[in-house]
């Protein structure tokens, strides 16, 4: 059910603000930052510049009638209490946070599910909607290889045909939390023909959309969706697309979020493979074959490596053939992971020129890995 732990009224003019006007989400965003709560630019709406000085004539005129934008979102609380909606406003703690770290992030999001929108672990898989028999296997051998190398994934994609459901429907089939990211509202699915999947993931992960209730499936909120699908997670998987496609899209966003992009190249001349190709060929995206490929390239331990370690009684601060500058360097990612090598310098009091080769040491037996951009990864058990 809808939790009560956020202030209702502060959900409210959230919704509400959402329908003031047609600012794109980026201005929004900025104006509820920068006054600090819906609830007090709704209160100063006859008079925003006194809150807001810098308010442009058009934010003021938008502000002066606030009477419908109220009443449906008054209207869209009922709703999401009706049906077990979560409204979830940006300064919600169970908002998506690595959604909540872009410049265009939603006010507010619509969310029903069980899936922890804040999982260690997220990756999106797109595509193309005429997914080829080729891209459906990759599909399905990726999803069950990502069973035993991380259980506890949680993979979104946006519902579409093709390779978004064949997506959802192998991590279901292998017991997979699986969120969808509508371009509509959360009173209806599009397509149709995928209802019975969707009622699925709401037991195992979720359906969200930043829409109220009585929007359409409109082909603008497709690629407003597709900020959503590359903001929420870790790393966006193009699997199949054309030379032009929702997935391109889906990818560039991910890449201005500082996301990882990967792509599974196809046969040479193949239509729904040239996409990916283009992709990797122009360093738009890292080439991967399979899901040990991108656990490499995320720096994430496999799952079966953790549970042979935990069988043999491995601790990492208690490796017995760390050298003492081993241990210094290991104990600084432990305090804080994810460094480049510069920091760890400072961090240990280790010249870069002796640093690169403990690095080295380290990565061999299985302590850190090296991740793109130069950082460093402790592999924690």
């Amino acid at each position: 059910m809808p939790r009560k732990t956020m202030n209702q009224q502060e959900i409210l003019n959230t919704i509400a603000l959402t329908r003031i006007g047609h600012f794109s989400p980026t201005a929004m965003l900025m104006l509820l930052r920068e006054v600090g709560s819906a609830t007090e630019i709704l209160a100063h709406h006859n008079n925003i510049r006194e809150i807001l000085p810098t308010a442009s004539d058009r934010l003021v005129a938008s502000m002066k009638s606030i009477d419908e934008p109220m009443r449906r979102a008054e209207a869209e609380m009922e709703f999401d209490t009706k049906h077990h909606i979560s409204p979830l406003i940006i300064s919600d703690p169970e908002y998506p946070e690595r959604l909540r770290q872009c410049d265009d992030a939603p006010l507010v999001l619509f969310y029903r599910g069980t899936a922890d929108l804040n999982a260690q672990r997220i990756i999106s898989i797109v595509g193309t909607r005429q997914a080829t028999n080729y891209g459906q296997e990759i599909i399905r051998r990726f999803v069950s290889d990502m069973k035993t190398l991380a259980p506890d994934v949680i993979i979104v994609s946006g519902l579409a045909y093709g390779v978004d459901i064949c997506a959802h429907r192998s991590a279901i089939e292998n017991g997979i939390d699986t969120i969808g990211v509508l371009a509509h509202g959360l009173d209806t699915i599009y397509p149709g023909h995928h209802r019975k999947t969707a009622e699925q993931m709401l037991q195992h992960g979720g359906l969200i959309t930043e829409f109220l209730s009585n929007t359409n499936a409109d082909k603008v909120n497709f690629v407003r969706r597709n900020r959503i699908v590359a903001g929420m997670s870790d790393a966006v998987i193009l699997v199949e697309s054309a030379a032009h496609g929702g997935g391109l899209i889906t990818t560039s966003i991910a890449n201005s979020y500082n996301r990882d992009v990967m792509a599974f190249p196809g046969p040479v001349g193949a239509k729904y493979s040239e996409g990916c190709n283009n992709l990797i060929r122009n360093n738009g995206a890292t080439l991967i074959t399979s899901a040990d490929d991108m656990m490499h390239t995320l720096g994430w331990e496999s799952a079966a490596d953790v549970q042979t370690a935990r069988s043999k009684g491995i601790e990492r601060q208690m490796f017995p053939d760390l050298t003492d500058a081993e241990q210094k360097v290991t104990d600084a990612l432990t305090d804080t992971n994810d460094q480049q090598i510069n920091m760890l310098a400072v961090q240990t009091g280790i010249p870069i020129s002796e640093l690169s080769g403990i690095l080295f040491s380290l990565e061999m037996k299985g302590v850190v890995r090296p991740m793109a951009g130069g950082i460093y990864h402790l592999l924690t058990i």
